[in-house]
């Protein structure tokens, strides 16, 4: 699903978390695309890949997803209506001696519940039902995890959006500093805090070195 000219590449992995339902992905062809089919029903998990492109080969990122209906009631600032029907994740490495107390101990209980540390910060692209595209949302459970609003509303349902985003601006518009090394990007489909059911469609993630074109889909 994934190619990148600055880092090895490995396989994609279902991830999945504690306590919750997994969202079913599966490879498809949609409208003549290859693609992978997200379908949640109370659900919340994600595709992820590990890699490692350092700050000074940040590039663009070239990503694609088709969405025939938002969710209802959700919310991405609330914690208890916190789902989105696409995400698009970055992260990040970083100076996690920099943490705030509350950071730090949320960092502890992620450990105890997956056995991997929280990132120093996660930068994703999202679908929201109301803010304005380029606006910024903080993770109501802590803000080392960013959401940028690429699309709001119904007006583009149904269709594929296809988008580049410039890496190093997207992360500095963000977080205000300027980014560590890419270790992981992923995507997600996740209704489990507002309980209903949606499917959507990726197209494949690309990271490109500055300067470099992505072939379009198909």
């Amino acid at each position: 699903m994934a190619s990148s000219r600055t880092a090895p590449t490995s396989p994609w992995q279902h991830h999945t978390f504690p306590g919750k339902q997994a969202t079913q992905f599966a490879y498809a062809r949609e409208e003549g695309r290859d693609a992978v089919a997200a379908h949640a029903v109370s659900s919340a998990s994600m595709l992820r890949h590990k890699l490692r492109i350092e700050p000074a080969d940040l590039g663009s990122v070239h990503f694609s997803w088709k969405v025939p209906q938002l969710i209802a009631q959700a919310d991405m600032a609330v914690r208890e209506s916190d789902d989105s029907p696409v995400r698009v994740i970055l992260v990040f490495e970083g100076d996690r001696a920099a943490f705030s107390a509350r950071n730090a101990m949320m960092s502890e209980l992620v450990r105890a519940l997956t056995g991997e540390e929280l990132p120093y910060a996660t930068l994703m692209y999202v679908w929201d039902n109301q803010r304005a595209p380029g606006s910024l949302i903080v993770s109501p459970r802590t803000d080392r995890i960013r959401k940028l609003v690429m699309e709001s509303g119904p007006g583009r349902l149904g269709r594929w959006m296809d988008y580049e985003r410039d890496v190093r601006a997207d992360f500095e518009q963000a977080f205000g500093e300027a980014p560590g090394a890419l270790v992981g990007i992923g995507v997600m489909t996740d209704t489990d805090n507002t309980r209903s059911t949606l499917q959507a469609w990726y197209g494949p993630v690309r990271l490109l070195p500055a300067g470099a074109t992505a072939a379009r889909a198909p």
